[in-house]
């Protein structure tokens, strides 16, 4: 009679075969798993904000030398920023517009801080195409509605930093921002 050959089953291995293989398995991913993250990490880094930029995060200015009617033009975070204060006349005339009319409706209490509703603060980049309107600085013309005039393609701003004529889609953007005291205020 012949003899049977007969070819081994994974059954008929020994418990420890199977427990090497499976520690091969585990190691090889865990060596590819930490060679991915080597890889990753110094492209997700590199994201990450420089120290500078960093450092700019947040500026503090000081409001007390602004008159009414007034704004001063500050940089914060490369972009430039308009710190107006606004005068009565200017506020009245600001709350008496029917924001229903407007193309982005806000009224002037949206667009301040509860208590300190004469200081206005925006982006001074216009909303079209990012241009710096005039009207923050002495002299510079404002526009029909007394606020802010873009000479890039003549987009006008009421008082309240509203866009109310021209092609901009948008209110000048109002940066977040804290008032640590009447005329301190923390921008960032």
């Amino acid at each position: 009679m012949a003899s049977e050959t007969r070819l081994p089953l994974d059954t008929d291995l020994p418990p420890d075969g199977e427990r090497r293989r499976d520690f091969l398995y585990v190691a090889t991913g865990a060596f590819a798993a930490v060679g991915a993250a080597a890889f990753v990490w110094p492209m997700i880094n590199q994201m990450n904000p420089s120290a500078d930029v960093r450092a700019m995060a947040s500026i503090d200015l000081d409001l007390a030398s602004v008159e009414p009617g007034q704004a001063i033009k500050v940089s914060w975070r490369g972009k430039p920023v308009f710190a107006r204060q606004l005068t009565p006349a200017e506020i009245q005339q600001a709350n008496a517009v029917n924001v229903s009319t407007l193309r982005d409706p806000q009224t002037l209490a949206e667009r301040t801080k509860p208590g300190s509703e004469k200081w206005l603060i925006t982006l001074g980049v216009c909303t079209h195409l990012g241009c710096v309107p005039l009207g923050a600085g002495q002299g510079e013309v404002r526009g029909d509605f007394g606020g802010y005039f873009c000479p890039c393609h003549g987009s006008h701003y009421d008082t309240a930093a509203r866009i109310r004529k021209g092609p901009a889609p948008k209110n000048l953007e109002v940066p977040q921002y804290a008032f640590k005291t009447p005329t301190s205020v923390t921008i960032g």
